[in-house]
């Protein structure tokens, strides 16, 4: 920090702990007894928990400045609104601040758990450190109290910790819960109702622990799905633990029936991965997949893993089952989207059994390999688009014929899929021949190879250019439109899109 004069005083953040003044560090009772100034918070009723926290430590002769907020609901007439009041409060307790600190005395200013971490302390300092020489004396934390009053661990091994503040909006409250491993909310009191929701549509109520006043008076323990929401105070938190510590050979659910989750992960790795996704395979017991597609998948501690050759999707699917039917939670990961080529498919046509129809079945979406290859390329789906398999595996190829025509003749961009591999050498070229029947030789096509993954490689060529030899069964082909450009943009960067107009006859 920047000194400003050696006559000033100091400024000291100090980080009180979650409520029990025996919790409050050495270093933080130190300065609290020899400060010459002692600031604190507080609501317009005039009493501060900090003070309260901090009383023991404080001496004789100190002065006490009373840093009072203006309002505690987001209701106000200032013509700055809400945020304008808190921010002219700010700039008003700093000048007190720096008052005392222009005089030569030293300045500390309480702050709840840890000064930087949701303190009210934050806003004096980024108003005032860079003007006076500073220290900031750290605190317990609630999310560390919270965690010790549960008895509880909150990550484990690779396990990350996610601290979600109550005030977002549900949807977002959700999608972060829903990617979390283990987490904490804060900020309840009137969030409460929405943290609530966000937990049962994310899954994860049952998971989640209520936990108020750590430390303080009136502490209060219990399942987050028992308590009143009536009777949540702001000073309270959700707390998702660790999911490695109460690790159980299988979780059975009481009427003894587990259930299956189709996975889509996207074209590559965690990047792609969406909140839902996340969440999905972070609760299973189980992950069944093509070995390739369950490399990319983080293990967890005590999760099983099934892995298999990418040719067997109906007896995976009925594997699945079958441990569903034993009360595990499955996921069949798939890559892409599992409904568009993939495992869903697979996975409910077994399910539509008589012996499996009881099975519960949910699909989770994921990026598909058609709209990560465009994003690479531009936008050459801007307009209307078929998606077509070449593999003739599981249809004969005058069907996958026909349809290339039809599409072709209807002038709509193509996503062809699965166009080749090391026995199916030939479809690239026939699928062109075809095209070329309807489509210029100057249409742009986007060959897309590992898109998202190590290595990844984009080409744009003209279709009476196309070489089946480039392509193979990670490569995803995109053919243009008659209207479909391509432009040279800054850097030598071709971009290929199609128009969202298409002319009139």
């Amino acid at each position: 920090m920047t000194v400003r004069q050696a006559s000033t005083g100091r400024l000291y953040g100090v980080g009180l702990g979650p409520g029990d003044p025996s919790l409050v560090t050495v270093r933080a009772a130190e300065l609290i007894g020899k400060a010459d100034v002692v600031a604190y918070h507080s609501a317009r009723h005039g009493r501060s928990i900090a003070r309260s926290i901090a009383e023991r430590y404080l001496t004789d002769g100190q002065i006490e400045e009373k840093l009072v907020y203006p309002l505690t609901v987001e209701t106000t007439d200032h013509p700055g609104g809400y945020r304008g009041a808190l921010d002219e409060f700010y700039e008003e307790a700093a000048a007190r601040l720096a008052a005392h600190l222009d005089a030569g005395r030293d300045v500390v200013v309480l702050a709840e758990g840890d000064p930087l971490f949701y303190g009210s302390y934050q806003h004096m300092h980024k108003r005032l450190a860079h003007r006076y020489p500073t220290e900031v004396v750290p605190g317990v934390t609630s999310v560390s109290a919270a965690a010790a009053r549960l008895g509880q661990p909150l990550t484990e091994a690779e396990e990350t910790l996610t601290v979600i503040p109550g005030t977002l909006p549900e949807e977002e409250l959700t999608a972060r819960i829903a990617s979390a491993d283990s987490a904490v909310i804060m900020k309840l009191g009137r969030t409460f109702p929405a943290v609530r929701r966000a937990l049962e549509r994310a899954g994860r109520l049952d998971d989640a622990q209520y936990v108020e006043r750590a430390f303080m008076d009136g502490e209060r323990i219990a399942p987050l799905g028992e308590v009143d929401e009536e009777s949540v105070p702001y000073f309270s938190v959700a707390v998702l633990p660790s999911r490695v510590a109460p690790l159980e050979p299988v979780v059975r659910p009481a009427d003894g029936v587990g259930s299956v989750t189709v996975v889509g992960t996207g074209p590559a790795g965690p990047l792609w991965l969406t909140p839902e996704a996340r969440g999905a395979l972070a609760e299973a017991t189980d992950l069944v997949g093509y070995t390739t597609y369950l490399d990319r998948v983080p293990e967890r501690p005590g999760q099983r893993r099934h892995g298999s050759d990418n040719k067997v999707e109906s007896e995976r699917a009925e594997f699945a089952l079958d441990l569903a039917r034993r009360g595990h939670r499955v996921c069949v990961v798939s890559s892409g989207d599992p409904g568009v080529f993939a495992m869903a498919t697979a996975v409910l046509e077994v399910a539509c059994e008589p012996d499996y129809r009881d099975v519960p079945v949910r699909i989770v979406p994921g990026m598909t390999a058609a709209h990560a290859a465009a994003s690479r390329a531009g936008a050459p789906l801007g307009h209307d688009y078929a998606v077509v398999s070449l593999s003739d595996r599981l249809k004969p190829w005058d069907v996958v014929a026909k349809r290339l025509r039809a599409a072709a003749e209807a002038d709509l961009v193509l996503a062809l899929y699965n166009p080749g591999s090391k026995s199916r050498t030939t479809q690239v070229g026939q699928a062109r021949d075809v095209l070329l029947e309807y489509r210029a030789p100057e249409t742009p096509v986007v060959m897309a190879r590992d898109v998202g993954g190590p290595t990844e490689r984009i080409r744009i060529v003209r279709l009476g250019e196309l070489d089946p030899a480039l392509v193979d069964m990670r490569t995803i082909l995109l053919i243009g439109s008659s209207q479909t450009r391509t432009v040279e943009r800054g850097g030598g960067v071709e971009v290929v899109w199609t128009p969202r107009r298409y002319p009139e006859a």
